[in-house]
């Protein structure tokens, strides 16, 4: 579709964009602190051990297989119209498990809710793409990334107060808030409409400079979640620990996370290669001294620093994939990186696992991820020199 320009985007629609990414987060995060509560409850059921953890897992392997499908039916039939549909149907699949008794029926509601968020999730990014441009849109990148990893640790507790106040489906609850979110969307965004393609080539996928970075951000999903959904036996590698201590330090590594995205935010210049290779180096030092420490106050710091490096790592890959994505294809390739980075989340406590019993113990699972990170560090290094900053508009001027 043919334009002169789009109406100007504010802070406004900025925020509503970020509540819209916040919400497919509640699908596995509000669920944490009663998942003791439904492994008893369904204690009955054959594999519960396995289908319990499934039904809370589920939605971020669909948000992995769907995004891509996802991101490029919204090239087709537009963002706001599928985004408002489906964050309305999010919050209605959303909360049907607190009524359900049959923990298949749980699993199968849990399946298309994830679909749904491959659609949210997806929209959402691509829309802060389609109404910022340069700095501005490397900022809200960085806010969303930030805003995802602290609403964390307030959803945690959110779904532990509904968890006592209203038994082990309480924080199903939760998905309501998606209604009032949907109303937003309706009343404050606007379709973006695609420029014209400057030359005929313009509006093809890059797929030779975009399936590399999609890879590395599979990498970056791994490494991150692994430290995530581990950090219990990470910790326990120093000192016991209680589970007020992990999500204390929980909570710490979720503001390392928030402050590296918002770091990212605040650097002016700089190339993907060179940011890589900072983003990478604190990943493999958070992981380094993680396995060898004996301390809980050490390994704390360690993963605090790890955590930095992470949340420097996302919006990287994210703004090198939008910068590379002419506008007709732009859905498409958000919901590829979105897809490959809860690929990570999926795959990242399978590989850990998979790895802790010929390799002897955690710990050296822990080291092999670091040195898998300093190759990276150091690969992207090499890289860096001649480099082209990352931080320019897409006219390739640079954003002073």
């Amino acid at each position: 579709m043919n334009s002169l320009s789009n109406p100007v985007a504010s802070t406004k629609h900025g925020i509503i964009l970020i509540l819209a990414a916040i919400m497919p987060v509640m699908a596995v995060i509000s669920l944490v602190p009663v998942l003791p509560m439904l492994l008893e409850e369904f204690k009955l059921v054959d594999g519960y051990e396995v289908l319990v953890p499934i039904a809370m897992t589920i939605p971020a392997l669909c948000v992995a297989l769907f995004s891509p499908l996802a991101g490029a039916i919204s090239d087709k039939m537009g963002r706001k119209p599928l985004l408002i549909i489906a964050l309305i149907i999010y919050s209605v699949i959303g909360i049907l498990p607190y009524f359900l008794k049959n923990l298949s029926l749980i699993i199968t509601s849990r399946v298309f809710l994830g679909i749904t968020e491959a659609i949210i999730m997806t929209i959402a990014t691509a829309l802060i793409a389609d109404y910022f441009q340069g700095k501005e849109r490397q900022k809200w990148i960085s806010i969303q990334i930030a805003s995802v990893s602290l609403s964390a640790i307030f959803l945690i507790g959110l779904g532990g107060m509904l968890g006592e106040l209203l038994g082990s489906r309480g924080p199903f609850v939760l998905y309501l808030l998606a209604l009032p979110v949907a109303l937003l969307v309706a009343l404050n965004l606007f379709e973006p409409k695609v420029k014209a393609s400057i030359s005929e080539q313009a509006g093809h996928f890059p797929v030779k400079k975009v399936v590399p970075l999609l890879f590395i951000t599979l990498f970056v999903g791994i490494i991150f979640y692994s430290m995530i959904v581990k950090l219990g036996e990470v910790l326990a590698i120093s000192q016991a620990v209680t589970p007020a201590m992990i999500g204390g330090i929980g909570a710490l590594a979720n503001i390392g996370v928030a402050l590296g995205a918002f770091g990212y935010g605040k650097i002016k210049r700089s190339s993907g290669p060179l940011l890589l290779c900072v983003g990478f180096g604190l990943s493999a030092f958070g992981y380094l001294v993680t396995a060898g420490s004996s301390s809980l106050v050490v390994s704390s710091i360690a993963i605090f620093i790890g955590c930095l490096g992470f949340g420097s790592l996302l919006p990287t890959t994210l703004t090198w994939v939008l910068k590379l994505l002419p506008e007709n294809v732009r859905g498409k390739g958000t919901g590829m990186w979105t897809g490959m980075f809860f690929l990570g989340q999926f795959l990242a406590p399978i590989v850990v696992t998979l790895l802790q019993k010929p390799m002897g113990s955690l710990s050296t699972v822990l080291v092999l991820i670091a040195v898998c990170c300093a190759f990276a560090s150091l690969v992207a290094a090499l890289k860096a020199k001649g480099a082209s900053d990352l931080k320019c508009d897409e006219t390739g001027q640079l954003q002073l």
